[in-house]
């Protein structure tokens, strides 16, 4: 038998073939992926479907219940958030780790430079489109952008795959039909459009990302360049793969940890108690603001707007609480802190603040 045959796939001083070397790791990838996908996203938001259908409501506000005044201000409404907010999401946080260690360690790194490393719209939209399936709130998408990143993946590119998750998410404008309508399902597809692929767009050519230019060029002058002679390292792959789980759960885990309990704690603040004129464009303003600081887990905007909207919120800062609470959260910009250029990041969530006013805006007359 020959040497090829014999040796473990898993290390590094596999003498597989060009093609053939990465094989078994990126079948490993793909099922880490689709199981985990499946458990935590497709299959429990297929079911949803039909209680958003058969309901018109896909629960609770986690921000209030099912009244209008969100918890006083403490460190009890920081716990309590913190609590249910985690108990929704932990699944997914964890598939997004994991996969975001496979995305750096399992894949070929050629991969991720042919597709994503050059600095156009093309990078940008294949990442956006490629994000649908993903269905991962902010945070949970998070991990995988910084992976990404870790594997020369351009600002621009990596962006539109996690504002992709969320904002495009294709169950959550299932949701938002059922339970809101379709006319805010169709804004949300607008306004989504133009906050993953334009944005992502714009904060590359903001970013002036130098590296992933040097990166493009550096490939394409270097057809056959292997990716292990990109990024050598003789450890094992299992061992590798292990270590940067490790590494992404030690690195982001703690500050993404302290700011949920902020901003649960002061959700008060973020969303007060509705006034007899909450439409105008003073709540629409401080609504959109509080939308892109916040954290929710994935399609909790429906709920959170179906209630405030039953409570006399107007449709303006409705919209825009549509656009901004699921696109980006101080959580997960500490999450990503270290993936992204720091002007990247700013200029991400004021873009998402302000198209939040102008959605609002718009949405006044449309909704």
């Amino acid at each position: 038998m020959s040497d090829q045959l014999v040796q473990n796939p898993w290390s590094s001083k596999f003498k597989g073939s060009g093609k053939h070397r990465f094989v078994f790791p990126v079948i490993i990838f793909f099922i880490l992926l689709i199981v985990g996908e499946f458990y935590v996203k497709w299959d429990p938001y297929y079911h949803k479907v039909f209680v958003a259908a058969a309901k018109h409501s896909i629960g609770s506000s986690i921000v209030s219940g099912k009244t209008d005044i969100a918890p006083a201000v403490g460190i009890g409404a920081a716990w309590h958030y913190a609590v249910t907010y985690f108990l929704a999401i932990w699944q997914a946080l964890v598939v997004g780790i994991v996969v975001g260690a496979a995305v750096q360690v399992l894949l070929p790194s050629t991969w991720i430079l042919r597709l994503f490393t050059k600095r156009s719209f093309s990078s940008v939209a294949k990442a956006g489109v490629m994000a649908l399936p993903g269905m991962m709130c902010t945070c949970c998408g998070a991990p995988i952008a910084a992976g990404l990143r870790e594997s020369k993946a351009s600002v621009g590119s990596a962006l539109a795959f996690w504002l992709g998750n969320p904002v495009l998410n294709p169950a959550t404008i299932i949701f938002m039909g059922f339970v809101l309508g379709w006319n805010f399902a169709l804004f949300r597809i607008v306004f989504g459009l133009f906050l993953v692929f334009g944005v992502s767009y714009l904060a590359d050519r903001f970013t002036g990302n130098k590296q992933g230019e040097n990166w493009s060029m550096r490939f394409t002058s270097e057809k056959t360049i292997d990716a292990t002679d990109l990024f050598s390292d003789q450890r094992p792959i299992w061992m590798r793969f292990f270590l940067q789980v490790a590494k992404m759960s030690v690195t982001m885990l703690p500050a993404y940890i302290i700011v949920v309990l902020l901003v649960g704690g002061v959700r008060a603040w973020f969303f007060p108690v509705l006034g007899p004129h909450a439409s105008g464009l003073l709540w629409l303003i401080g609504l959109a603001f509080a939308g892109t600081l916040f954290v929710i887990p994935t399609a909790a905007e429906v709920p959170i707007v179906q209630t405030l909207l039953h409570f006399g919120l107007g449709l303006g800062p409705a919209a825009a609480l549509l656009l901004t609470l699921p696109t980006i959260s101080a959580p997960s910009i500490a999450i990503v802190w270290n993936a992204f250029p720091k002007k990247a990041l700013f200029f991400t969530a004021f873009a998402t603040f302000l198209v939040g006013i102008v959605g609002g805006l718009v949405g006044m007359v449309v909704l």
